[in-house]
């Protein structure tokens, strides 16, 4: 029980920080792409896509691609690092 536990434990740890690539989305309609998947607040109001999501044709004009400048988000026109 306790190998099993330990196993667990150590592929939960390496699934957290794996790289993982996604793009990140904001309700402002800002989206950017990240090179891993960091674990961001609720309140910061932001979605979460694997990294092949692309908006549809009718949401042209509510997203905007911005660059993604490493740990932090978009808000407000500002990246906010955290």
């Amino acid at each position: 029980m306790l190998i099993k536990t330990a196993a667990l434990a150590l592929a939960g740890t390496l699934m957290v920080t794996s790289a993982s690539a996604a793009v990140v989305c904001n309700n402002e309609g800002d989206c950017w792409r990240v090179k891993e998947k960091y674990e961001y607040r609720p309140e910061f109001g932001l979605r979460i896509y694997d990294d092949n999501w692309k908006w549809a044709e009718a949401d042209r004009d509510r997203y905007r691609w911005r660059e993604g400048r490493g740990r932090g988000y978009w808000r407000n026109g500002i990246w906010i690092e955290f």
